[in-house]
């Protein structure tokens, strides 16, 4: 039906590229692109000979993006590359009258802040290219949208409060290591919190806010508050809403180690002077830290990232959890890549197909709560992540 461009070989790259392989009847021709070549090769190798076709991009420049979209004939591009990508890209399909699909909002290389209001301004772009952009189909932002616009559909008449609460209960065997980009997750991670209150942005210190929460299938974990992008969108969309927070678990190893890398200045995203030469410290220590696409062959455990949604249905107070539970060693033996990366994968393969087939469409940009979500929902069962609700 369609051919779609990926762009990004890391872990996350493999997950889509593996997926729309599974679903070859969508995706009739795929096109895996990185500026490593050496990575997409390393995946096209792990699936049927010509299933995949690679190719080389810098997905820094919007022309090499738009030259590569012309060539390969894509109708669709799904980015799974750095976040500070997301603008080029998306300009790339524009110029060209393609479908765009990422997993995470726009982000500076130079400022540890990330939000949607520059993807946003393209809407009236897109919609005279005739063409949609869906922005945030990983699983957190993603899939949680989605959980919380099927609750507001099947189950609430006014949704007053949501707690999105990411666990990942994975061992690696590493000391310190990222489940994904470690410039993304640990600027992510370092920055201050913030949760949405009666139409007032809180801010708090990293880490300052935190609650102990029992994970189906893993148990109690100590969830830390972080600032995270699909609450932008939601506050938006989710009509009567009162407070939204965002909650992620870390390990004790995890917290000592980054603490020490920050105390110490390697969190840093200002050059630094070193030896004569101009360095970004948190760049150089991506470089020391283990690849998060190697993790998938040594992770076990699982991960649980879920919704709980608190509200009113027929006058009464009601309060549901809705959440999927992923085993890391079942991920890698369906497409050789660990919970995280699968999790955010496979939601990013789904929106494309659901967009290619017409199922979600529209001209504009779009977040995923803005759709009916029962088609995504139903997706999420048949390509390998289960999920259950439960009255709390």
């Amino acid at each position: 039906m369609a051919t779609v461009l990926i762009v990004g070989a890391g872990g996350v790259g493999r997950v889509v590229a593996h997926k729309c392989v599974q679903n070859a009847r969508t995706f009739v021709k795929i096109v895996l692109a990185s500026r490593t070549l050496s990575k997409c090769e390393t995946i096209q190798k792990e699936l049927p000979q010509g299933a995949v076709e690679i190719a080389c991009v810098n997905a820094d420049h919007t022309e090499d993006v738009i030259a590569l979209i012309k060539k390969v004939g894509a109708d669709i591009l799904i980015n799974v590359a750095l976040p500070y990508q997301d603008l080029t890209l998306m300009d790339a399909c524009i110029a060209t009258g393609i479908d765009y699909v990422d997993t995470a909002n726009y982000e500076h290389p130079n400022e540890a802040k990330f939000e949607y209001k520059m993807q946003w301004a393209k809407d009236t772009a897109f919609k005279k290219a005739g063409v949609m952009a869906l922005l945030g189909s990983g699983f957190d932002p993603g899939a949680t949208n989605v959980f919380c616009a099927y609750a507001q559909k099947h189950y609430f008449d006014e949704i007053h409060t949501i707690d999105i609460l990411d666990c990942n209960a994975g061992d690696h065997g590493y000391a310190f290591a990222t489940n994904f980009n470690p410039e993304i997750n640990l600027r992510e991670v370092s920055s201050k919190g913030r949760y949405w209150e009666d139409g007032t942005w809180i801010e708090t210190e990293p880490m300052a806010i935190h609650m102990p929460w029992d994970y189906p299938e893993i148990g109690i974990k100590e969830s830390y508050l972080l600032y995270h992008e699909e609450m932008e969108s939601l506050v938006q969309h989710i009509e009567g809403l009162r407070r939204i927070r965002f909650f992620m678990t870390f390990s004790e190893s995890y917290l000592m180690h980054m603490k020490a890398l920050e105390n110490v200045g390697m969190l840093g995203i200002e050059p630094v002077e070193h030896r004569g030469q101009r360095i970004v410290p948190i760049e150089f220590l991506k470089t020391l830290l283990p690849d998060p696409a190697t993790l998938g062959a040594r992770t076990k455990g699982k991960t649980n990232i879920g919704v709980v949604v608190q509200g009113i249905k027929n006058g009464k107070q009601r309060k549901i959890y809705i959440y999927q539970v992923s085993d890391h060693e079942a991920c890698f033996r369906d497409v050789k890549a660990q919970a995280v990366s699968y999790t955010t994968g496979v939601p990013a393969m789904i929106g494309a197909k659901l967009m290619v087939e017409k199922r979600w469409y529209d001209k504009g940009v779009f977040n995923m709560e803005q759709f009916d979500p029962d088609p995504f929902m139903q997706e999420m069962r048949d390509q390998g992540l289960p999920w259950n609700v439960r009255e709390l």
